[in-house]
């Protein structure tokens, strides 16, 4: 404290030395603890899983493994768990307090542990709506809907590959690793806005396709697309919320340069 009076002291009266900014008071009001925000987080991740749940049980007809409408029904569910609400967790994972102390390595192991849980639910909702079409005969992969998930998923698998490979492996130099590193990022972001994307168009392609030959058009704005909608807004929010997150540099892990930010999980020596 006397060092920056002294400092303030040999600029002048009022001049606060570069480094030694004082917050706006706002700001200091609006930067909540993680903690908080990471349950809000989850509750609202909860919220989305259990609105595309109920959407597909109660409007829907339920959940079937014999290739009928009820076996798609598992495709809306598994991209919402597995490329929205799992993979927004992993992304979130060195945001977390507990990760700031001590090795890097679990929390790399659990980062890409997470992201590989939701590329396996990714898969399996693949599965579904495939299965699905090709036991009624309708075309894959003609939509935009198909062709923006198609997209979203393999860049999410080789965004998975490249981080084990460069992080997790004791091949890759240090220099490549703070290299990669930036790009990881952005990809891991670009990923999540593009799953949430692709949320909305199988949503509200499920939605015209479901109610134009129903008994009240989607124009009409009937229950189910009054619900269906409300989950597309809920997972929107959970998707704008991991970005803030991300954003915010109070939260980011204050060692993310450190030399243990590079330890891969094989080591060359044993």
């Amino acid at each position: 404290m006397e060092a920056a009076g002294e400092a303030e002291g040999a600029l002048g009266p009022g001049v606060r030395p570069a480094g030694l900014r004082r917050r706006h008071p706002v700001a200091e009001m609006l930067d909540l603890p993680f903690l908080p925000f990471c349950i809000l987080l989850g509750g609202l991740g909860f919220m989305c899983v259990a609105f595309v749940s109920a959407w597909c049980q109660h409007w829907r007809g339920g959940f079937a493994l014999d290739g009928s409408a009820q076996m798609f029904n598992w495709h809306p569910v598994l991209m919402v768990t597995g490329m929205v609400v799992l993979y927004g967790a992993a992304v979130l994972v060195y945001r977390l307090p507990l990760t700031w102390r001590g090795p890097k390595l679990p929390w790399k192991v659990l980062h890409g542990a997470l992201a590989l849980a939701a590329f396996g639910l990714t898969v399996l909702g693949l599965v579904a709506v495939f299965r699905f079409h090709n036991a009624h005969g309708t075309p894959n992969m003609y939509s935009l809907h198909s062709w923006l998930g198609l997209v979203t998923v393999l860049l999410f698998s080789c965004q998975w590959l490249a981080g084990f490979s460069a992080f997790l492996l004791p091949w890759a130099p240090g220099w490549l690793r703070a290299l990669y590193k930036p790009i990881h990022i952005f990809f891991g972001s670009t990923i999540l806005m593009l799953s949430v994307a692709s949320c909305m168009s199988g949503i509200n392609e499920k939605l015209f396709f479901s109610l134009k030959n129903g008994t009240t058009e989607y124009k009409l704005l009937p229950a189910e697309a009054v619900f269906a909608n409300t989950l597309g807004l809920l997972i929107v929010l959970f998707g704008v919320l991991v970005l803030g997150a991300l954003a915010r540099p109070s939260w980011k892990r204050p060692d993310a340069d450190s030399p243990d930010s590079c330890q891969p999980l094989l080591s060359a020596k044993r």
